[in-house]
């Protein structure tokens, strides 16, 4: 029974030490995005850009900017996370659904003449 003091425990909800240490990076576009390592100006930054981005119709900042706060959000707050992943799904199930239905004419996407095929 020695053997099973060594076996570190980790419960699911701790990240271990060497993951922690890691800077968080997001990817967007196929491009890999640093983050700040520090979990509060990672959240600060997400609220002002989500906080800018709602004024978006002065001039500097934009509507582009709430996106890109709830992308930077998503890091760390488990809810905007969520979000994300849902709206990920949705969207491969929709480009998944929309490839092999028809190719905007009606026809079947397989069927190049354009005919019917029963």
């Amino acid at each position: 029974m020695a053997w099973l003091r060594r076996i570190p425990i980790v419960l699911m909800w701790e990240r271990p030490a060497e993951r922690s240490s890691m800077a968080a990076k997001i990817r967007f576009a196929n491009r890999h995005f640093h983050l700040p390592q520090s979990k509060p100006i990672r959240i600060g930054l997400g609220i002002l850009l989500v906080a800018f981005g709602l004024v978006g119709f002065l001039p500097v900042v934009g509507f582009w900017m709430i996106p890109l706060g709830l992308l930077v959000l998503s890091v760390d707050v488990p809810i905007v996370r969520r979000w994300r992943r849902q709206l990920a799904v949705w969207w491969h199930r929709d480009r998944k659904n929309g490839e092999g239905a028809s190719n905007g004419s009606g026809a079947p996407a397989n069927d190049p003449a354009g005919t019917k095929v029963e």
